[in-house]
């Protein structure tokens, strides 16, 4: 069952549409049948992309990790009761 985009041509709501049979597609936001089927690029999934993604997820995650440790450092520096 293909996911389609659609833009409504009465309100230029742009929004995805699972399609199952031959069900007329309905604007999600205003109800309008009136819709252009847009465009849609392929998505690639390949393991390299997986693996450079969750790198960088990583290597984010780190990041924020050791600013919140620095910062509870420095929070508990200064509140020496």
């Amino acid at each position: 069952m293909p996911i389609y985009e659609y833009r409504c041509r009465g309100c230029a709501h742009e929004f995805e549409l699972l399609v199952r049979g031959r069900l007329t597609p309905a604007c999600t936001s205003c109800g309008s049948e009136k819709l252009e089927k847009l465009i849609s690029l392929p998505r690639v999934h390949s393991d390299a992309r997986k693996e450079r993604s969750l790198a960088a997820a990583k290597k984010r995650d780190a990041k924020l990790g050791s600013e919140r440790t620095r910062t509870q450092r420095e929070y508990e520096l200064s509140h020496n009761d």
